[in-house]
């Protein structure tokens, strides 16, 4: 859905400079068409599990709705995605609420909208039983193990290692969910795993897949029936090529093991997937327009977006795509280390890339930026978040417009005794 026409990137039928022209930069462009070519492919490979778009990836309420129509659940690790999956439709009985650090607050509000938790602790425990018995309702729960596995991904995002601040290890789970048995108002009704984020390799999914069946044969001896075991996200895509995640590479074995792990028990549980990255991160461009061009000891090309609008060059040492979106025919000239305007040497968004001659004026295109893109933009350096825009074959629309500088401000306030 990305292609060049006379030399000049468009995202469908749509020439990125109409964007531009309407948006300034930067910008997040997003391809429609992509996006629904990315749900019928996981729905064509997964149809024996029940996908939950994990909202973390890209919280844009438009895309958002795409998958609700499309008969997603939600992944949410906040109240706010919270929220925001239910403003774009998706039902309350089909969001799970994550994450390891819940306020009562939280759960309060998950509660009222009738989802489900991944519980991280037994603190978390207690307060759900506690907070819903004051609101008279039972809440179903997993509990999230943690069982141990190395993805052989980025440390900062494997989730599954004994180190990991996630979930309950798989030595005390079975204690927890008896002690849940227990308490008023939980009814134990699935299991929840996570083991990382961009895993190429599926032999961690289906080591992942036995130990959970190994928990399950425990769980139905303690008299649980098993609605749901869900073995979170993570499939990976391949950044060097054209971002797309190969859905086929890991559906059959994880259909395979998840078939011989219900031969083990006497329950039907359904198989719950998060995928995120893999739905949205090659469905989505960039671009940026070119400040300045100078040499030293690189080629430096300096850009109007840095990791504030793109934090994983430099958190993750992540590698995107990139073209000079208005020279996409051109040939290759020079090697160019492509730079943002924020005031930290890290603030590098590709390095050393053969493109054709860049000047000022130009724009960059960074290509596979629909994941973990604007959901991690920052105001650092007082700049504000830019726009989103999403194109359906020759219409676009803006579907989140740029900050101002008014936003910057918008929630400070000066004490009145500093204008004394």
């Amino acid at each position: 859905m990305f292609s060049s026409k006379n030399g000049i990137l468009h995202v469908e039928e749509v020439d990125f400079k109409e964007i531009v022209r309407k948006t300034g930069t930067p910008v997040y462009i997003t391809s429609k068409r992509l996006v629904e070519e990315n749900i019928n492919e996981l729905k064509r490979n997964f149809d024996f599990a029940f996908p939950l778009y994990a909202v973390k990836a890209n919280n844009n309420l438009a895309l958002m709705k795409i998958f609700a129509r499309n008969g997603f659940g939600a992944d949410v690790f906040s109240v706010g995605e919270l929220y925001l999956a239910l403003l774009s439709g998706f039902r309350g009985e089909e969001i799970l609420f994550n994450g390891n650090s819940k306020s009562d607050d939280e759960i309060r509000a998950g509660i009222k909208a009738g989802v489900k938790f991944s519980v991280d602790s037994m603190d978390e425990l207690h307060a759900i039983s506690r907070i819903a018995a004051e609101e008279g309702e039972e809440v179903k729960i997993a509990f999230r193990v943690n069982p141990d596995i190395n993805p052989e991904t980025h440390p900062k995002i494997a989730t599954g290692l004994r180190t990991s601040k996630f979930g309950l290890p798989a030595d005390k789970i079975i204690d927890a969910y008896k002690t849940a048995l227990e308490l008023p108002n939980v009814i134990p009704a699935g299991i929840h795993c996570h083991i990382g984020s961009q895993i190429l390799d599926v032999s961690p999914f289906v080591e992942e897949i036995e130990r959970i069946f190994d928990i399950a044969i425990q769980l139905e001896e303690l008299g649980i029936e098993l609605e749901f075991l869900d073995m979170g996200g993570g499939f990976g895509i391949d950044y060097h090529a054209d971002g797309k995640c190969r859905f086929e590479t890991f559906s059959d074995p994880i259909r395979e093991a998840f078939e011989k792990g219900l031969e083990r028990i006497e329950s039907e549980p359904e198989l719950w997937i998060e995928p995120g990255r893999s739905l949205v991160a090659n469905t989505t461009v960039l671009i940026a327009r070119v400040n300045s061009v100078k040499k030293s000891h690189y080629n430096f090309v300096a850009i109007d977006a840095g990791f504030n609008t793109l934090l994983r060059t430099a958190m993750y040492d992540a590698y995107h795509r990139v073209a000079v979106a208005n020279k996409m025919d051109e040939e290759v000239e020079e090697t160019y280390t492509i730079v943002g305007p924020i005031c930290e040497s890290g603030d590098v968004i590709g390095r050393e890339r053969k493109l054709p001659r860049v000047e000022k004026g130009d724009y960059i295109a960074v290509f596979d930026a629909g994941a973990y893109g604007f959901v991690m933009s920052s105001q650092y350096n007082g700049r504000p978040r830019c726009a989103e825009v999403l194109v359906d074959g020759s219409r676009f629309y803006i579907t989140r417009e740029a900050e101002s500088i008014a936003d910057l401000i918008a929630k400070q306030k000066i004490p009145e005794e500093l204008f004394r």
